[in-house]
C-alpha cells in the first residue's frame, strides 16, 4: 500500500468525508422537530440519500487503504469504478432531467456466453431481484456469441 494512498485516505476521511456526516446530523435534528408530514417524508428521503453517499465514501476510503492491490488489479478496479460511476451519472440525469416515463437499458458483450442462473450462485438472481424490486423487467440471452441483457424500468413519477 503506497504512502500516497494512505495520505489521500486520511485527508478524505478528515476533510470532505465529514461534511455529509454533519449534514446528516443536521437533517436528523430538523426531522425530529418537523410536524408537516410531507416535509418530514421529503427530509427522510434526503437523509437516506446522504446515508448512501456516506457509505460510498466509506467504501472508497477502505479501497484506498486495501493492502496488496497490484497495478493490474488497480487498473481493473479503476475501470469498473469508472464504468459504474458513468452509468450512475447517466441514470441520475435521466431520473432528474428527462421527464421520461420509462427507461430501457441494453447491455451486450461478445464473450463466450453462459450467463445463466446456477445453484449456489447469486449474481444473476440478485440482479433479477433488484430489477423486480423496482417493478422492472429483465431479459437475459446468452449463447456462444455473447450475452445480451435488457432491462425495462417504469418511471416512478
Amino acid at each position: 500500500m503506497s504512502n500516497a494512498r494512505v495520505t489521500l485516505a486520511q485527508e478524505l476521511h478528515d476533510g470532505i468525508a465529514q461534511d455529509p456526516v454533519g449534514l446528516g446530523f443536521s437533517i436528523d435534528a430538523v426531522i425530529a422537530h418537523c410536524t408537516d408530514l410531507v416535509s418530514k417524508d421529503e427530509l427522510r428521503r434526503i437523509r437516506f440519500q446522504i446515508s448512501e453517499a456516506i457509505e460510498k465514501v466509506r467504501l472508497e476510503l477502505h479501497a484506498l487503504r486495501a493492502p496488496g492491490i497490484s497495478v493490474a488489479d488497480s487498473h481493473e478496479l479503476d475501470r469498473a469504478q469508472q464504468l459504474e460511476r458513468a452509468i450512475s451519472e447517466i441514470l441520475r440525469n435521466v431520473d432528474e432531467h428527462s421527464q421520461a416515463t420509462a427507461l430501457t437499458i441494453h447491455i451486450s458483450d461478445n464473450g463466450i456466453g453462459g450467463a445463466q442462473e446456477r445453484q449456489g450462485h447469486f449474481g444473476l438472481l440478485g440482479i433479477r431481484e433488484r430489477i423486480k424490486k423496482i417493478n422492472g423487467d429483465i431479459t437475459i440471452e446468452s449463447n456462444e456469441l455473447g450475452t445480451r441483457i435488457g432491462i425495462e424500468i417504469p418511471s416512478d413519477r
